[in-house]
C-alpha cells in the first residue's frame, strides 16, 4: 500500500509539470492518465470507497476551500448561492430525472428505471465538482465574484446533495413518507451540522487565540476540518456543512482574529498542500474507478443520462438569473452560460454510487451511469472550459506570471474580494 501512494505521488508530479505549460486542467489530465493507466493495469491502486472519502478526502477538501473564501465574498453573492445550492439542488434532481425519462420513453431505450431509481440517479450526480474548473478561472483572471459563486455554490451543495440523497434512498425504501417529514429531516440534518460546525470552529479559535505556535495552530485547524465532520456524522448531522461552516468560521474570523501573521502563513501553506495532495490522488482514482468497457456497453443510457444533468442545469441556473434580474446579485447570460458548464460532476457522486448497497435494484446500471456522466463532465466540460470563457468574453483581466497557481492555489478567493464588483 505505501508504495502505490508513492507511485501515484510521483503520478501526480509528472502530470503536474508536463501540464504547466498547456491548457489542460490538471484535475483533467490526472483522470486521462489514470484512464489509460487503468486500462491496462498499470497501476494496482486502492478503490475510492465511500469510507475512504468520508475519512480522508472531503473533510479537507471542504474545509480547504470553506477556509479560503471570506465571509464578505458570501454576503455579495448570499442569494444566488442559498437558490442554487439549496432549491436549485431539489430542482434539478427532479428536472434530470424527469428529461431522462422522457428521453428513454422518445428513443425507446430499455433500462427499467421507473421514476424512483432515476430519482436516485439524479440525487447521485446533483453535486457539482468545479475544482479542474477553477484553477482556470482565477488563471485567465475571470470575475471574482463569478469565480466565487462557482466555488461556494459547489461546497454547500455538496452537503445539501448528500442530505436529499440519504431522503431520497429512505423514500424509496419506504423507510420515510411525506413532504413535510423529509423537509423537517432535511432542516435537521443541515441545520444540526451548521452548529456543530460554527461551535467547534469558535472554541478551535477561542484556544489558538491564546497561543503563538504555528504547529500546534495547524493541527488545531487538522481537528476542526476532521473533528466538526465526525462528530456531525455521529450524531447523524450533516458532515460536510459541519466542515463548510468551521472553515468559514476559521477562515474569517479566526484566521484574522487568533492567528499572528506568521501563523497565517505556515496555516495557508499547509491547507495549500494538503488541497494538492488530496486533489491529486483523489482524481486518479477516480480514473482508476472507472471500467471502460462497462461504460461503452451503457453508452446510450450514460449519453442521455449527461444531456439530462446539463439540461436541468441549464434550466436552473437560467430561472435563478430571471429570478435575481432585479437585484444587486443579478448576472447575464454569458455567466450563466459559463456556470450551466462549469458545474462539472466529480469524485463524491462516483463514491456516493459506489455505496449503494449490493441488493439495490438497478445498482450495476446506476453506478454505470454515475461513473459515465463524471468521466464525460470531467474531460469534454473540463477541457472546453477555456475556448468557452475566453469565447463569451467574461475575462476581466489576466493574471500576471506571479499569479499563475494551481487548482489547489489557497488564498485566491481572498485576495480577489477587493476586486468583487456589480454583475456586467
Amino acid at each position: 500500500m505505501e508504495s502505490t501512494f508513492i507511485i501515484l505521488f510521483s503520478i501526480a508530479s509528472l502530470v503536474a509539470i508536463a501540464v504547466r505549460r498547456t491548457t489542460v486542467p490538471y484535475t483533467v489530465a490526472l483522470v486521462l492518465v489514470a484512464l489509460v493507466a487503468g486500462a491496462f493495469h498499470l497501476v494496482d491502486a486502492p478503490h475510492l470507497t465511500k469510507e475512504l472519502l468520508f475519512a480522508l478526502f472531503l473533510p479537507g477538501l471542504v474545509f480547504e476551500a470553506a477556509y479560503n473564501i471570506h465571509a464578505r465574498e458570501l454576503r455579495v453573492s448570499w442569494r444566488s448561492i442559498a437558490i442554487l445550492a439549496v432549491v436549485g439542488v431539489v430542482v434539478a434532481i427532479a428536472g434530470t430525472a424527469g428529461i431522462m425519462l422522457g428521453v428513454f420513453k422518445i428513443f425507446g431505450i430499455a433500462t427499467d428505471l421507473d421514476w424512483k431509481y432515476a430519482l436516485v440517479f439524479a440525487a447521485l450526480v446533483a453535486a457539482t465538482d468545479p475544482i479542474a474548473v477553477v484553477g482556470l478561472f482565477r488563471r485567465l483572471g475571470v470575475s471574482a465574484r463569478l469565480t466565487t459563486l462557482v466555488e461556494a455554490e459547489s461546497l454547500f451543495n455538496d452537503g445539501t446533495s448528500i442530505v436529499i440523497l440519504s431522503l431520497v434512498l429512505a423514500y424509496v425504501g419506504g423507510t420515510s413518507s411525506g413532504a413535510v417529514k423529509l423537509t423537517l429531516e432535511f432542516l435537521t440534518t443541515v441545520g444540526g451540522g451548521a452548529l456543530i460546525g460554527c461551535a467547534v470552529s469558535f472554541f478551535i479559535a477561542r484556544v489558538t487565540k491564546q497561543l503563538d505556535e504555528p504547529m500546534i495552530e495547524i493541527a488545531l485547524t487538522t481537528i476542526a476540518a476532521y473533528g466538526s465532520f465526525v462528530v456531525a456524522e455521529r450524531l447523524h448531522f450533516s458532515g460536510v456543512i459541519a466542515t463548510v461552516c468551521a472553515g468559514l468560521v476559521l477562515g474569517t474570523y479566526g484566521r484574522e482574529v487568533a492567528m499572528s501573521p506568521t501563523t497565517r502563513v505556515s496555516v495557508d501553506t499547509f491547507w495549500e498542500y494538503i488541497a494538492f495532495a488530496l486533489n491529486s490522488i483523489v482524481f486518479l482514482l477516480i480514473g482508476f474507478t472507472v471500467d471502460l468497457g462497462g461504460l461503452l456497453a451503457t453508452a446510450a443510457p450514460v449519453l442521455v443520462a449527461f444531456v439530462a444533468v446539463l439540461a436541468a442545469r441549464a434550466g436552473v441556473i437560467y430561472a435563478t438569473m430571471l429570478v435575481l434580474w432585479r437585484s444587486s446579485e443579478r448576472f447575464s447570460a454569458k455567466w450563466g452560460a459559463v456556470l450551466t458548464w462549469g458545474g462539472l460532476r466529480g469524485a463524491l457522486s462516483m463514491v456516493l454510487a459506489l455505496a449503494l448497497p449490493a441488493e439495490f435494484p438497478h445498482r450495476a446500471l446506476l453506478i454505470d451511469m454515475t461513473l459515465g456522466v463524471v468521466v464525460l463532465s470531467l474531460v469534454l466540460q473540463g477541457l472546453t472550459m477555456q475556448y468557452l470563457v475566453t469565447r463569451l468574453g467574461v475575462v476581466d483581466a489576466p493574471r500576471a506570471p506571479s499569479e499563475d497557481h494551481s487548482d489547489s492555489e489557497p488564498g485566491a478567493s481572498r485576495r480577489a474580494a477587493a476586486n468583487l464588483g456589480p454583475t456586467p
